[in-house]
């Protein structure tokens, strides 16, 4: 995901894309076509609030911050194409971030209504949510915040809510998570839609349409619940007007999202019909949970089902009302039941109790069927699908963003821009007051233009888009970055889509990708890219549909050690804390042990680390292998600067043994060199068989480089075999000697040299720039005497393949070499070694052919088999026979590992 040019780096950058590059680098070794693009989602609120504060332009402080941040990715070594960089704040982008918009309107996917904003009374500007603070106040003026309703633009998503939703089963290498996080707020919900029919005193008879997801719960409303902007309030009788209008008013003070208020209302004095009983008066109230905008802007109260409702009959004195119990106390009257009277709000569905008519103790499944077949046959209610999802208001009453292309004529209404006319170019000589609204409003000259349906005097509009509708689309634009005729080629965008990894933080887990995926989803529909549902899934393309991103990688939050008085929980700074043991930390002050925790890295905290600073101190190299070995990508990942040096001593004994293999005669050329997997040990094997598979779409980088620390061990403890032992090219693949040392082996120089080829191709990924000094002195002529590897015991790797090495020139780039590959044949293991355990206790071993072993889908033939080959082993007499030979009694046999462990119990 592009980042928003803050200007500075944070080790939550550096993670994301250390991964991201060493999963670019390493699939280019493997011969992919890979474009690894970077760019900026450079509008937005920082850039304008930056502007009132320190009066500097949001376009030139947005400028300065993406060159101080490409000078930081350079530092850690991030390989980005730069030729396809973008700006959303770039007229160059923005014009087709236009396009798009009059293209949705087009297809009436972009329309205007009323919605509800947070109004600064004093600025007279609107603010967005992170504008009030947590008393409800502006950040600015400090006046109280109110909830004003203008005319905002919106994108009609909830027409391909089904499509969204179903076409997460297509995903199949998203995380589960994440694809629940989209399933909650698509928010799909079955049930039936009824209407209750008001009566108010000038005898006029309006319904109140209400969506229920318990139709079986229809006996047991109470009361009606409607938004305070509801139609129906129009019709409140006089008795009741000022006191709903103070309740209206007083819903319009703005409250922070950790002020979340309780469910609270009055009544309208309005009653309304129940449809089955209709001498029965249902009162209606107006309340501060349900909200306009959502289904009908109405529910039904049903206290006794529902907890909500529950809560808010208590505060208001209703007596509650239970229709539907537990399955093991249906058929009674809920009236009689006192049990149920002291349960709270019942939510599960059960048996409908005496209270419901003719649907009486049919279950709730079956009465719900039977009430809205009722309902529908007598015209007062439907079967209804209803989704949580609302519309996306993309309206931004601010000058940091991209202008919304329409034009509004007295006469015609909204007119589209030409798209000829394209881009809408954002105004740069404006002023910054953080007062007034929208700056572009105050621009005469840019707002007064003419309509371009009648030519009549016009306005533009003054709105700006939500920054979500750049992020929503800018991986199509990567693909074809520098096209002036169309956001994108249809070709381009057909054979580049999906995107193969996409790699960013769970936060962005709804909206980002929620969006995204909804305009990558209209461009396929509307054939702007892709070949169309019958094509693709012919071709079996995964995951088609217009799906953008096959592989999604979110990655966990980068935490700091945070230190806090154990008295006050005040943040305490580094300065405050004896840190002369980092593991025994001691508060200066107070001479106590403050309390340690891990959390997100911030300033307020004083926790955070500077990248900068990392790299300064332990290079690039080892602070890349640090962030990725710490923490598989998708978990939080603990910052502990303490074990980067472990990184540090596994690359110097990697440059050890590439000295070593640099000053080594090896017979190999080219891609000549096959290890002959017949003449290799286990261990040989073993480590072959590591050596080529430790990269792994898994994307565990922690347990590629833990492998990678492994495989420098073993090489660590061998030397290539000398001149004098390897004079015949064969005969030095196949040689391996013991010396004079028992726990040493020495290996053919073919076979070194290409173990440690190997080790640097699939280290440099992770380690870029050292892997590139590793290669330059592996392929350099020795021009003096390099230590020797350590002589330690050779317990060597597995095995056994077609490992190539490219035959490029000495000198060239090892980004510019093959990847090691391998055949499967030659990983095939001829025998295994069974341990046998007894109670839980290693015993002893047993070995036999792999070709002997029956298949795992037979398993009786295999536990057979097994045990005729442990009962002939001599140690069987001591373990698993009593004094007279006999075997004794087994209660369970247990194969484990495909034959590799046999456990019994006795």
């Amino acid at each position: 995901m592009f980042p928003y040019p803050s200007g500075i780096l944070h080790m939550g950058h550096v993670r994301v894309y250390a991964i991201n590059d060493a999963i670019a680098r390493s699939r280019r070794m493997m011969g992919y076509d890979v474009v690894n693009p970077m760019g900026w989602d450079a509008f937005g609120l920082p850039a304008e609030n930056a502007a009132i504060e320190r009066s500097i332009h949001p376009n030139e402080w947005t400028i300065k911050n993406i060159g101080i941040m490409k000078s930081q990715m350079e530092k850690i070594l991030a390989d980005f194409d730069w030729d396809r960089e973008l700006r959303t704040c770039s007229p160059d982008y923005y014009r087709w971030t236009q396009y798009l918009f009059l293209k949705l309107h087009e297809a009436g996917l972009a329309y205007q209504k009323e919605a509800v904003v947070n109004w600064d009374p004093v600025d007279e500007t609107v603010l967005a949510n992170e504008q009030v603070d947590s008393e409800g106040k502006s950040w600015r003026s400090g006046a109280v915040v109110e909830k004003r309703k203008l005319r905002q633009w919106f994108f009609k998503i909830t027409e391909y809510a089904e499509d969204l939703l179903q076409d997460l089963d297509r995903l199949h290498h998203w995380p589960e998570r994440v694809k629940q996080m989209q399933r909650n707020w698509i928010g799909k919900s079955q049930g039936a839609e009824f209407d209750f029919v008001v009566e108010s005193s000038n005898d006029n008879k309006d319904a109140i349409q209400v969506f229920t997801s318990r139709p079986d719960t229809i006996y047991g409303v109470q009361f009606l619940a409607v938004s305070t902007e509801h139609p129906i309030l129009s019709s409140v009788p006089a008795s009741h007007q000022n006191h709903v209008e103070e309740f209206k008013e007083s819903c319009k003070k703005v409250v922070s999202s950790d002020q979340e208020p309780g469910p609270e209302g009055v009544p309208t004095g309005l009653f309304a019909k129940h449809p089955f009983l209709p001498d029965e008066k249902i009162p209606v109230y107006a309340v501060n949970y349900v909200v306009s905008d959502y289904g009908t802007g109405a529910v039904m109260g049903v206290p006794g089902h529902d907890e909500r409702d529950y809560t808010f009959a208590k505060s208001q004195g209703i007596d509650i009302k239970y229709v539907v119990a537990p399955s093991a106390t249906g058929g009674q009257s809920a009236a009689d039941d006192q049990d149920l009277k002291s349960t709270g709000a019942l939510t599960a569905r059960g048996v409908l109790t005496g209270d419901n008519g003719k649907f009486s103790n049919m279950t709730s499944d079956d009465a719900a069927a039977a009430i809205v077949k009722v309902a529908t046959e007598r015209g007062f209610g439907r079967e209804k699908t209803s989704y949580r999802i609302r519309d996306w208001l993309l309206s931004r009453q601010r000058y940091w963003g991209a202008p919304i292309p329409m034009i509004h004529c007295h006469g015609c209404g909204p007119v589209p821009v030409p798209t000829e006319d394209l881009p809408v170019v954002l105004p740069m000589d404006v002023s910054f007051t953080g007062r007034g609204g929208s700056p572009l409003k105050q621009i005469e000259s840019w707002v007064n233009c003419s309509c371009p349906k009648c030519g009549g005097a016009a306005q533009r509009d003054t709105d700006t888009m939500d920054t979500f509708v750049d992020s929503s689309w800018y991986f199509l634009r990567y693909l074809d970055p520098h096209n002036e005729s169309l956001p994108f080629s249809f070709a381009k965008a057909t054979t580049g889509m999906p995107v193969d990894v996409y790699i960013g933080g769970v936060e962005h887990a709804i909206l980002h990708l929620l969006y995204s995926r909804f305009l990558s989803k209209f461009a396929w529909k509307t054939g702007l890219y892709g070949e169309g549902a019958v094509i693709e899934d012919k071709e079996g393309k995964e995951p088609g549909r217009g799906e953008p991103f096959k592989v999604l990688i979110t990655q966990g939050m980068v935490q700091g050690r945070t230190l806090k008085d154990p008295v006050t929980g005040a943040f305490l700074k580094p300065s405050e804390v004896d840190l002369t043991d980092p593991l025994k930390p001691i508060q200066i002050s107070t001479g106590l042990a403050p309390a340690v925790s891990w959390e997100k890295m911030s300033k307020s905290k004083f926790n955070g680390v500077d990248p900068e600073d990392m790299i300064a101190s332990h290079g690039a190299d080892a602070t890349r292998l640090h962030v990725l070995y710490k923490a598989p990508p998708s978990e939080e990942l603990e910052w502990d600067e303490q074990s980067i040096v472990g990184m540090q001593r596994f690359l110097t004994k990697v440059w050890k043994i590439v000295g070593q293999a640099a000053s080594t005669t090896s017979t190999m050329t080219g891609e000549d060199f096959n290890p002959p997997t017949e003449s290799m040990s286990t261990d040989e094997r073993e480590l072959w068989r590591q050596l080529t598979t430790s990269f792994q779409s898994t994307y565990a980088f922690n347990t590629s480089i833990a492998f990678l620390i492994k495989l420098t061990n073993h090489l660590s403890s061998v030397t290539p075999a000398t001149a004098s032992n390897t004079t015949d090219g064969k005969k030095a693949q196949k040689q391996i000697q013991k010396t004079k040392n028992k726990n040493q082996r020495e290996v053919s120089p073919d076979l070194y040299q290409h173990s440690v080829e190997a080790l640097v191709k699939m280290l440099s990924p992770l380690a870029p720039a050292f892997g590139e000094e590793c290669w330059e002195k592996l392929k350099t002529p020795a021009s003096s005497t390099i230590p020797t590897a350590s002589t330690a015991t050779f317990i060597p790797p597995t095995t056994a393949s077609s490992l190539r090495v490219s035959s490029m020139s000495p000198t060239s780039s090892v980004f510019s070499q093959v990847w090691p590959s391998y055949d499967e044949e030659a990983l095939k293991v001829d025998k295994i070694i069974c341990g046998i355990q007894i109670n839980g206790k290693s015993r002893f071993n047993i070995k036999f052919d792999m070709t002997d072993l029956p298949s795992e889908k037979d398993k009786s033939a295999q536990e057979q088999f097994l045990k005729n080959l442990i009962y002939q082993h001599e140690k069987a007499d001591k373990w698993l026979k009593d004094e007279y030979g006999k075997a004794k009694l087994v209660k369970k046999m247990i194969v484990v590992k495909g034959g590799k462990l046999v456990s019994f119990v006795l």
